[in-house]
């Protein structure tokens, strides 16, 4: 088949794009455009938009980008010949005449297709007649019901070399053996793959048989068989109960991966119908952004068993260089010995909703891993937990989240390994624990803390909010820099509601992203134009003035590759101070009025994070004749 831009241009121009987006998602109308929530990720505010004129779809949050061919392979899930086909169709299109080969292709497919759910019925006829006495007694000892058995197409193969065979004979042997149903051996005739098990059908996106996992019936190894890959099936591509998973993981919110069959359907049956697992394999980096699309932290629930939790810290390897803003992995740690299916079997679905709710993210399960690898008694040793975490977090391809895995490593560390709190006793001498705990001691020799700060200075931290200065900087680097917005739209969106005249310009900037898809292309000079119409072309102007804001993003001529990386670097900065300010001033009134060690730790522990914060935004600073501080 011949598919020439000619035609795929004309298939787009017959494609209204809101009409085809909104069967699934549902758009409000924004000027000449459409928006809604980004059906690509999770989000409480609309940063998803749809133009008809142009002909694409953006989403400002998480980048997802695309026509309406790409709309049906990515939000689809469907083939690219595919999604044109269905769309030909519903324009009144023909398409192109296939050539032979793609043809010959195309047709053995479908066969390939029909084949698979023929034999999918076999399987499902053979449960429940005579033959599958024994598997049904297995379900009921599992608690499986008929319904759920009914609705995952669950089956039997007899232990029989032959019948399946006989029974699809009409299709021939080299196709049968293509699709994995018979095992061809050199010299011999070739017999039945599956015999003696339970059969699980694996689906596609679209619901259509791919292939098969067989779980033994009595004893026998191996106990789980899956099919072998075919042109159909791409285990590493592939993820369990994905068919069924994707409408019940955006409702609700969440999706979970385990590791079995049997863990999948148990856990349907219990209400949790936004689950899938991988197919005897570790989670591969397809099979990751499959998860990523229905949510941005999916949960990992594999046994509690120690291949369980290996498998779990290899996935949480994986996934580090794709980690990104709202992009991440959570864990959910069974008991020891449990996996799902006997956990909700035993304890019932509360049991495991109550762990659902506690999961453990992604830089706790990386570092209690490193920390338990050896001991660390020794500055060497110590030494080698910092260099392991730095690799780890070297991983990281995006920038933004690597510096944080960094300092989040750095800190913990401090935590862990540096000089804690030191004791309050009565016969304490010299200088007090820390600078801000100069108080008196009482008539028994007690450390006497002073009165604590009035409750204004707490509040006058939390409504300054931003750092005017830096804010001044990072609005003068977005406009002269507009690309970046929409890589930080997430962070910029929450800093809408800042008060002042500062957040009044954010907002603007933000609604102007929002309102111009097309943002990526644009320059300075452009933006300050569409900036203009806001009523903020003076002010905008203003922090264009390179000498006040010493930031390479805020100069001219500054290498734009480092200009952005900084920017970037200091859009984290800004949004991660006001919140830390407020929590060190509320800590450290906390250590005035109570004295404790544990508040004084808890002071100390955000004195380091602002600190840090602080050495973060002083790397950035240039010296004044425009050259970084060394």
């Amino acid at each position: 088949m011949s598919l020439t831009p000619a035609f795929l241009d004309e298939l787009r121009a017959r494609t209204t794009l809101s009409t085809l987006i909104a069967k699934s998602v549902k758009l409000q109308r924004a000027g000449k455009e459409f928006r809604a929530c980004c059906p690509f990720h999770n989000e409480k505010t609309p940063s998803f938009y749809v133009n008809d004129d142009k002909g694409f779809y953006h989403c400002f949050g998480c980048g997802a980008h695309g026509d309406a061919i790409r709309w049906m392979t990515d939000q689809r899930g469907l083939p690219f010949i595919d999604a044109v086909k269905e769309l030909a169709q519903a324009a009144g299109l023909d398409m192109p005449e296939q050539d032979r080969r793609a043809a010959e292709k195309a047709e053995r497919a479908r066969g390939l297709h029909e084949l698979m759910g023929d034999a999918a019925t076999w399987f499902t006829e053979r449960l429940n007649g005579i033959e599958g006495a024994e598997a049904r007694a297995v379900l009921q000892r599992r608690g499986i019901t008929p319904e759920i058995a009914r609705s995952f197409g669950l089956g039997f193969a007899p232990d029989s070399r032959g019948k399946l065979k006989e029974a699809l004979k009409a299709y021939g042997d080299p196709m049968l053996v293509e699709s994995g149903m018979l095992i061809a051996v050199e010299g011999k005739e070739p017999y039945d793959r599956f015999r003696g098990r339970l059969m699980i059908p694996i689906r596609d996106v679209r619901g259509r048989t791919i292939a098969f996992g067989g779980r033994i019936i009595g004893d026998g190894e191996p106990k789980y068989l899956n099919s072998p890959e075919t042109p159909l099936f791409d285990k590493g591509r592939t993820l369990y109960n994905l068919d069924r998973a994707q409408a019940a993981a955006r409702k609700a919110d969440r999706v979970i991966a385990v590791e079995g069959y049997m863990d999948v359907i148990a856990l349907a049956q219990a209400g949790f119908g936004e689950v899938v697992a991988p197919l005897g394999t570790a989670l591969t980096e397809h099979q990751l952004e499959r998860l990523w699309r229905l949510s941005e932290v999916p949960l990992l629930c594999f046994d509690g068993d120690s291949a369980g939790q290996k498998a779990a810290l290899r996935a949480a390897h994986r996934a580090l260089p794709m980690l990104a803003p709202g992009r991440s992995l959570a864990f959910v740690t069974l008991p020891q010995g449990l996996d799902p299916d006997d956990l909700v079997r035993a304890q019932g679905p509360a049991a495991f909703e109550a762990l659902l709710a506690k999961p453990e993210p992604l830089v706790d399960r990386l570092w209690a891993s490193e920390v338990a690898a050896g001991p660390l008694d020794t500055p060497e040793q110590r030494a080698g937990l910092k260099r392991r975490l730095s690799e780890l977090a070297e991983q990281i391809q995006d920038p933004n989240v690597k510096h944080e895995y960094i300092a989040e490593f750095r800190a913990r560390a401090d935590q862990q390994f540096g000089r804690g709190p030191r004791e309050f006793r009565k016969d304490q001498r010299g200088p007090a624990p820390a600078r801000q705990q100069r108080g008196t001691r009482n008539a028994r020799g007690m450390w006497q803390p002073p009165e604590p700060p009035p409750s204004h200075l707490i509040r006058g931290v939390q409504a300054s909010g931003l750092d005017p200065i830096l804010a001044r900087a990072v609005l003068a680097g977005l406009i002269r820099h507009p690309v970046e917005i929409a890589r930080h739209m997430e962070i910029l969106g929450s800093l809408r509601s800042a008060s002042g005249a500062l957040g009044r310009l954010f907002e603007a900037v933000v609604e102007v992203a929002l309102a111009n898809p097309g943002l990526r292309q644009l320059d300075s000079e452009d933006f300050l134009t569409i900036l203009a119409g806001s009523g903020f072309d003076s002010v905008a102007s203003e922090l264009l003035r390179a000498d006040t804001l010493p930031f390479s993003f805020t100069r001219p001529a500054a290498d734009v590759t480092k200009a952005r990386e900084d920017l970037g670097e200091a859009i984290a900065v800004m949004a991660a101070q006001p919140a830390v300010d407020v929590a060190l001033a509320e800590a450290t009134a906390a250590l005035m009025r109570d004295g404790t060690e544990e508040a004084f730790a808890r002071q100390v522990a955000l004195s380091r994070q602002r600190q840090e914060l602080l050495d973060r935004l002083a790397n950035l600073m240039l010296a004044e004749d425009g050259e970084f501080e060394e």
